[in-house]
C-alpha cells in the first residue's frame, strides 16, 4: 500500500488515538495540538498523559502546534476537534493548504450557533472543495479501547465510493474495521444525538432507576434520533447500523463515555457547572442538547427526551422531575407515522 501523508487535527483522546493508529499503519502522520506545552509534554513523555494516558506514541508520529507544519504536504486531513471549535480551526487551516485534499471528519456534534453538521462546516470553510471529497468517520469507539487494540467497527460515510475505499484501506487494521455508507447526514445525526441520550441514560443511572429505565431511554432515544434524521434527509437504515444504534448503545452503557458520566453526576445531585469544572475533556452532548432542541423546533419534530435533557441542563429542572415528566408524556404509537412511511407501511389500527 502506498504510504500516505496524513494530518490529524486535534490531539484529544480520539485524535491522538487515530493518529497513533495511522502511524502504526506506516503512514506519515502529523498530529496538530492546540497547546504548545502539551506538544512538549508528549514529545518528552512519549504519550499523551492529559487525554490518553498510559498509551505509548509511535516515534514516527510527528507532533506539532503549527497548523502550517501539519497540513502543508498532507494528502488527507482528519479533523478530531470539538464541533463548536471546528469553524475557527478550519479558518486558520485555509492558508496552510496549497491544494484541495479530501477531509475526513471524526467530530460528533452540531454547531450550536448555526445548527450545521461538521461536513457542512467543512464545505462552508472550503468553498472549492467538492462535497464528494468530504467523509465522516463515526461509530461505537472509545478511544482507549481502540488504543488497546480491542476489536472495533465503525461507519465511514462518503458519497464517492472510490475515495471511501481508499480511506477504508488507510485505517483498516486487524482489530479496526470500517463499513461504508453514502449517508453523511444520518451518520452525523446518529453520532451527535446519541450523546444527548447518553446524558439521560447517565442521569437515570445516577438516580438509581436500573436497567428497565435505561432500556426504555435507549429505545425511545433511537426513535427520536430517527425522527430528526429523517426530517433532515437521512436514510432510515443508517440508524440501525454502527453509527446509529451501535454508537447509542455504547455511549449509554459504557462508563468510559464522558456524556454518560456527566449525566450520572447530575443524577447524583451535582450541578452542570460543578461537573464540567472537573472535566479535562469535552462532553459534546451538552452543547448538542441545545442544537438538538433547536433543530426539533425548526423541523417540527417531537423529541421529549431531548426536551427534558435540555430542561435539566439549562433550566434547572431536577433530574427526577424530568423523568416523571417523561413518563407523564409517554403515550401514542410505538413507531411514529413518519418512520412507518419510510419503510413502506401504513399504520393499521
Amino acid at each position: 500500500m502506498k504510504r500516505s501523508r496524513i494530518a490529524v487535527i486535534g490531539a484529544g483522546s480520539w485524535g491522538t488515538c487515530l493518529a497513533r493508529l495511522l502511524a502504526e499503519r506506516d503512514h506519515a502522520v502529523s498530529l496538530w495540538c492546540f497547546e504548545p506545552e502539551l506538544v512538549e509534554e508528549m514529545a518528552r513523555a512519549g504519550e499523551n498523559r492529559l487525554y490518553l494516558p498510559g498509551i505509548p506514541l509511535p516515534r514516527a508520529l510527528k507532533i506539532t502546534s503549527s497548523l502550517q507544519e501539519a497540513c502543508v504536504e498532507a494528502d488527507l486531513l482528519l479533523l478530531a476537534v470539538p464541533t463548536q471549535f471546528m469553524r475557527g480551526v478550519l479558518g486558520r487551516m485555509r492558508s496552510c493548504i496549497e491544494r484541495p485534499v479530501p477531509i475526513v471528519s471524526a467530530c460528533k456534534g452540531i454547531e450550536q450557533r448555526t445548527l450545521t453538521l461538521p461536513s457542512q462546516i467543512i464545505l462552508e470553510a472550503f468553498p472549492d472543495l467538492k462535497r464528494t471529497r468530504v467523509a465522516v468517520l463515526s461509530g461505537p469507539s472509545f478511544a482507549k479501547e481502540v488504543a488497546l487494540s480491542h476489536p472495533t467497527a465503525v461507519s465511514l460515510a462518503c458519497e464517492d465510493y472510490r475515495l471511501a475505499v481508499k480511506i477504508q484501506r488507510l485505517f483498516t487494521a486487524s482489530f479496526f474495521r470500517l463499513f461504508l455508507t453514502t449517508d453523511l447526514v444520518g451518520v452525523q445525526i446518529g453520532g451527535a444525538l446519541k450523546n444527548v441520550i447518553a446524558l439521560a441514560a447517565g442521569g437515570s443511572d445516577g438516580l438509581g432507576f436500573g436497567f428497565n429505565a435505561k432500556a426504555a431511554l435507549i429505545t425511545r432515544g433511537l426513535t427520536e434520533i430517527m425522527r430528526l434524521g429523517l426530517a433532515m434527509g437521512a436514510e432510515p437504515e443508517t440508524f440501525f447500523g454502527l453509527s446509529g444504534v451501535g454508537d447509542l448503545v455504547l455511549t449509554c452503557t459504557g462508563q468510559l463515555s464522558r456524556n454518560w458520566q456527566v449525566g450520572y453526576q447530575i443524577g447524583l445531585g451535582r450541578t452542570l457547572p460543578e461537573v464540567l469544572k472537573g472535566m479535562k475533556m469535552v462532553a459534546e452532548g451538552v452543547e448538542t442538547a441545545r442544537s438538538a432542541r433547536a433543530l426539533s423546533q425548526k423541523h417540527g419534530v417531537e423529541m421529549p427526551i431531548v426536551r427534558q435533557v435540555y430542561s435539566v441542563l439549562f433550566e434547572e429542572m431536577p433530574a427526577r422531575e424530568a423523568v416523571l415528566r417523561l413518563l407523564e408524556d409517554a403515550r401514542g404509537d410505538e413507531v411514529p407515522e413518519e418512520i412507518h412511511r419510510y419503510f413502506g407501511g401504513a399504520k393499521r389500527h
